[in-house]
């Protein structure tokens, strides 16, 4: 859920902020970009250093000395959640108040993101009632907040006032991000990469899937509340909260996709995989002087068109099409014959599309005629129009309109 999530991370000054570099670290490691935010009091207690160094990208303190001429509304329209932890009383009284005098105030007020505030304060300040006063006009104008816990506070006092525990901001956090997920809850299998049949203990039988398409629909189908399980044939860096099944050949593909397909909730099968095999490979190396080897090749299984015969009630099959010539008419045939839910069809030959490319364009078929076209952009955003259309077939069900012809850019 936090795959890909730009959050500002904002740290006002109280002695709890130090509990923020935790934050931080957890928010970083499920895969978030982490935009530190510190004002003028943070940096009294902790160093603007320790969050550069942890965060995506450098901390930012200032409405005038940031490389950014406006960094609050760039900052605050980029972000999908402004989390500030600690918020003090302080901190408070100004965003209830609109009073922006510094650049976290000026990004929460020029935010329309999500904002969770965590508070953390003596237990006397938490109970004043101008705090509650705050804290209720915040509440009801959409922010949320993650209540103080009681423990240990600073000076040794006891009481309620103690910032929440990290794992459980960052647990609220995802929450906040999965309300507005329209995959949350759901399992989603892809496949990605080139399958690999021996010929002998050291050549194969590939083509030119770099895997980049897959891996991206996952890290977008994540990001998207989604659970996903990537079953993979190559080693590109994996998208946070992702598992992956690693697999070699058209064989292993088939077995890890039957295992997985039949309780999962949308299947993307992304990969390439081979359609024939030797079918003897040699156990050892082949070599040149023992002449030209004859190499009998045999199909090897198709597996979108088994999951297609198998797919339960209510799963979406996506399958892929790489074609060179008729793209339509060659996918919309591979869209019938294999029962799919959507296919997703690129002109190979084209330059900066498909194979081992950053960017794809794709033609997107539904059974009854509906056709949308993903004009040349990176394999993210294709990601982005593949799973926006698999949410639309999943509510409308059964339902499909007319051909239409749609483009996005």
């Amino acid at each position: 859920m936090l795959a890909g999530k730009r959050i500002v991370l904002g740290v006002t000054g109280g002695i709890a902020a130090y509990k923020a570099v935790e934050v931080c670290r957890l928010l970083v490691d499920a895969g978030a970009h982490v935009v530190p935010v510190l004002t003028e009091g943070a940096e009294h207690f902790v160093g603007r250093t320790t969050f550069s160094a942890l965060a995506s990208e450098p901390a930012q303190t200032s409405l005038w000395n940031e490389a950014s001429p406006i960094p609050h509304t760039a900052l605050g329209q980029s972000a999908d959640l402004v989390l500030v932890a600690p918020a003090t009383a302080r901190l408070l009284s100004a965003y209830a108040s609109g009073y922006s005098h510094d650049l976290l105030t000026n990004v929460l007020i020029a935010t329309r993101a999500p904002v969770v505030l965590c508070p953390a304060m003596h237990t006397e300040m938490w109970e004043h009632p101008a705090v509650r006063a705050n804290i209720a006009t915040l509440r009801a104008r959409g922010a949320h907040l993650v209540e103080p816990e009681e423990g240990r506070l600073a000076g040794g006092d006891s009481g309620t006032g103690r910032l929440a525990a990290p794992a459980r901001i960052v647990a609220e956090v995802r929450a906040v991000l999965a309300r507005g997920a329209d995959l949350a809850g759901l399992h989603v299998v892809v496949s990605a990469g080139g399958t690999r049949e021996p010929i002998d203990a050291v050549r194969v039988i590939a083509n030119r899937s770099s895997g980049k398409q897959g891996y991206a629909l996952a890290a977008e189908a994540i990001a998207r509340g989604a659970r996903v399980t990537l079953v993979s044939t190559v080693d590109l860096p994996t998208p946070a909260g992702v598992d992956v099944r690693r697999v070699q050949t058209a064989a292993e593909m088939e077995v890890a996709m039957g295992d997985l397909a039949e309780q999962a909730d949308v299947v993307l099968m992304a990969a390439a995989v081979a359609d024939y095999r030797p079918v003897a490979p040699a156990a050892g190396k082949l070599k040149k002087d023992q002449g030209v080897p004859q190499i009998v090749l045999e199909p090897t299984p198709d597996i979108l068109a088994g999951l297609g015969a198998r797919k339960p009630a209510g799963q979406v099959l996506v399958g892929f099409a790489a074609e060179t010539s008729d793209l339509v008419a060659n996918a919309e045939a591979k869209l019938a014959r294999k029962n799919l839910d959507l296919i997703v069809a690129n002109d190979v030959g084209a330059p900066g599309v498909g194979f081992q490319h950053d960017t794809n364009a794709v033609t997107l078929l539904q059974p009854g005629g509906e056709v949308d076209t993903v004009t040349l952009t990176d394999k993210r955003a294709v990601a982005k129009a593949v799973l926006d259309t698999v949410v639309r077939i999943r509510s409308a069900g059964a339902d499909h309109h007319p051909r239409k012809q749609t483009e996005k850019a």
